[in-house]
Formats: structure tokens, sequence, C-alpha cells
């Protein structure tokens, strides 16, 4: 066997070692190019992110010329850096329909939750509730690959390997309206899932439980869009046990949804929310978690030695990605990216219902909110995934990258995305299902 050299992210390396992966060598617009020269349309915009684009200049330029200035220097013990300084205030004027009042910057995702997990653990120390400790996340739920995100993740497979994780966590079900342990596809969806998060509260006693984390729509779980009413409920529920709600935004933050957040969305102000991905579209790592005021003032309050938070990242705030997260965040404003998804996704959303009236025998749930997009198929005789995977290939073959989760076709284009190039992404979706 070769020696493997590049150890991939989520890749079966074994079965690279014939042909190697697909090398991306430049990106336009949707539109990416492997070293070969050929052409991809990215229905996934690369991994949720890619919200405005490859290419933008706007980007390009400010990265640069903040290079020259400063490419970086430490945030710790009472440093900082202009970039970083003016996000915070931008995040925080975009956040304030939200409820959230303070910024603190990590370098993605991952840290983003594990940073939302550590203030909420300590939140309920510095208010002398230190036997809240204990986390709620969900059923299918992807938060990260850090210890603490993985813990609260809900990923089986993702999870299985890297046991035993952080103790003290509980997992309520998913909001999966088609996979749902307490009704059929023949009768109307009852909340059950919202109150078995209260009875989880219940059970284990709410004096002890820290805080609940929840993606607005799961996206790696196979975009699993909620009941409408389903996330103000257990925000309720939250709140009268007086338990954190922490709205992981990593992917639909940034207008993937057609808000600037999911929450905003489904109509709810979390304690915590985290962000990465579309904060940047992708031009360069950076993470987010937002809090509350009530939250950054009770570690203001409290009386200790040194640091009120003992946390941070070597990179964080790094002003590189600070400029472009603000240069990104101008493109978004200044093209109306916001309502372009809603009008792009209210598009695709047609589309798919054409897909799922065309194949009612292949399709068993075709849907999107905003431009976050499922084809969930039936599950294959061949095995659970084989339909899906063998779709996604067909797909590939014919230039459009998309990514399949279990069963699910999921879809994700940049928000730049035009009506004629939603038609490229169903006709070719209809052709493979046609020679399935």
């Amino acid at each position: 066997m070769s020696v493997v050299k590049r150890w991939g992210p989520y890749t079966q390396m074994s079965s690279l070692t014939a042909n190697g992966p697909i090398v991306i060598d430049k990106a336009e617009g949707i539109y990416v190019w492997d070293e070969t020269g050929r052409r991809y349309l990215d229905a996934h915009a690369g991994l949720w992110l890619a919200n405005i684009g490859y290419g933008r200049p706007e980007i390009i330029q400010a990265v640069t010329q903040q290079a020259q200035k400063l490419s970086w220097f430490s945030s710790f013990g009472g440093f900082a850096n202009r970039p970083s300084l003016t996000l915070a205030e931008k995040l925080v004027h975009l956040l304030e329909p939200d409820g959230i009042g303070s910024v603190f910057f990590s370098n993605d995702g991952s840290e983003a939750v594990e940073t939302a997990l550590k203030i909420s653990r300590q939140y309920w120390k510095v208010l002398g509730r230190a036997q809240k400790y204990k986390l709620i996340g969900r059923q299918h739920a992807y938060h990260g690959v850090t210890m603490g995100a993985l813990s609260v993740a809900g990923i089986t497979a993702n999870r299985q390997g890297f046991e035993p994780l952080l103790s003290g966590v509980r997992h309520a079900p998913a909001p999966y309206v088609n996979h749902c342990s307490y009704h059929d596809s023949r009768t109307p969806c009852t909340l059950a899932c919202a109150r078995e998060v209260e009875r989880i509260i219940q059970f284990e006693g709410p004096e002890t439980i820290a805080a609940f984390i929840a993606e607005p729509i799961q996206a790696a779980g196979g975009v699993i869009i909620p009941p409408p009413e389903y996330l103000r409920q257990v925000r309720e529920i939250c709140r009268r046990y007086e338990i954190l709600f922490i709205a992981d935004e990593v992917v639909t933050g940034f207008g993937r949804l057609g808000e600037w957040t999911g929450s905003r969305h489904y109509g709810i102000k979390p304690d915590l929310m985290t962000f990465a991905k579309g904060i940047t579209s992708g031009y360069l790592p950076l993470g987010a978690t937002a809090v509350a005021p009530y939250v950054m003032e009770a570690f203001l309050q409290s009386v200790q030695e040194g640091p009120e938070l003992r946390h941070g990242n070597t990179y964080s705030g790094h002003p590189l990605a600070a400029v472009a997260a603000l240069a990104n965040i101008a493109v978004i404003e200044q093209e109306q990216l916001l309502s372009r998804a809603a009008k792009m996704g209210d598009y695709l959303q047609i589309q798919l219902e054409n897909i799922a009236h065309q194949y009612p025998n292949l399709v068993a749930d075709a849907n999107c909110v905003g431009l976050l997009g499922r084809v969930e198929l039936f599950a294959s005789s061949t095995g659970p995934g084989k339909a899906a995977a063998a779709i996604a290939r067909y797909l590939l073959d014919h230039g459009i990258i998309v990514r399949p989760v279990g069963d699910v076709i999921t879809l994700s284009p940049p928000l730049i995305i035009e009506e004629s190039e939603i038609d490229i992404i169903s006709e070719t979706l209809t052709s493979a299902l046609a020679v399935l």
C-alpha cells in the first residue's frame, strides 16, 4: 500500500489510493475547475459556505491591503486590532434584533461551539449555581469536531470512534417530521419532540442543566427542517426552566435562509449564537460566539483574579479574517443577497416540488428554506445511502457538485445563483432519477 502523505478530512483515504482526489484548481462565481480544466457548478457552496461566490475582488483587495499593514498580532491580555473591533461592532449591530450584545472570535465553527459550551458552564458558576453543568444536544445534530462540540452533536458514526466523550450530555430527538417516533405520515405533527426536551429537563432536574444547543435547520444531519413552531416552543421551555439556549448558526447564518440568522427566520432570540462559514464566505477561517448582554454582564460582575474567561485561540480576532468578514458582509448588504436568497429559494422550492411530483415512488421529500434544500429518497434495497450516493456521482459526472447525507441529497448553492443555474441543477437531478 502506498504511503498516504495528505490525510483528508472526512475522507475514506483507502478509496483514493488508485485515482487520488479531485484537485480543485480555481473558482469563479458559482463554478470551480479542477486541474484537468473541467468545470463544475458548485451546488453546495463548497461546504455550505461560499455565500457570495468565488473570486470576489472586494474580499481579495481588503485582505491584501490589511496584510500589507498588519498581518496578525495577538489579541491576548488587552491587545486588539482595529478590524476585529470594527467587525465586533458591525456584528452586534446586525444581530441586535436577535438580542446580541457581545462577540468572542475564534477560528471556525467547532471552536465557536466549544466557546459557547464553556461560556454556558461558567456562566452559571459565576452566578453561584455551579450545579448547572449538563448540556442537551439533539440526535442527528452536527456541531463540530472538537470534543465538547462532538459530545453535544448527535451523528452516531461521527461520535463512536472517539468515545467516551464529555460527561453530563443528554440528547433529545430531532424534529425530523419524515422520521418521527411520535406520529406517522397519516397523522399531523404534535410537536412531541419539543415536549421530549421538557421531559429530559424534568428527569435530569432543571437545576442541573446549563444549556440546550440546536441548529435552526440541521444541515449535516440531512437538512432537517423543523415544524414552524418547534424552535419557539423549545425556546420557551428553556426560558421557563432557566436554561441557556445556544443557536448554532454556522450554516444558517449570513443569508442562507433569507435572513441574517436562522433564529430570526424562526422568530426566536437565543442567549448565545455561534457563527462561521458564511461569515467570510470561506475566504478565510473565522468563528464567532455571540452572547446576549446579560451573559457578558454576569462575567463582568464576577469577582476573581485575572481573565473572567480563561479561554482563547491564538488567532482569535485575526485581522485578515476580520477584514474578509467585513467585506463579505458589505457584499451581502450591497447586493441584497438576503432577499435574493429568499427569492431564489422560492424558485428552488418549485423545482423540487416538480421533481417530487415526477418521481413519487423514488422521492420521499423535496423541500428547502431559502437556499438550503434537500431531496430525500426512499430507502433503497441496495442499502442505506446507496441511491443518494449514486445520484451524487451522476451529478458529479455531469458537472454538478452536491453532497449526499444518508438517503438525502443536500443542496446549498451560493446566494448569487441564477434561476437558469437552478434549472441546470433540477434538470440534471431529474435525469439522474430517471436512470436510477
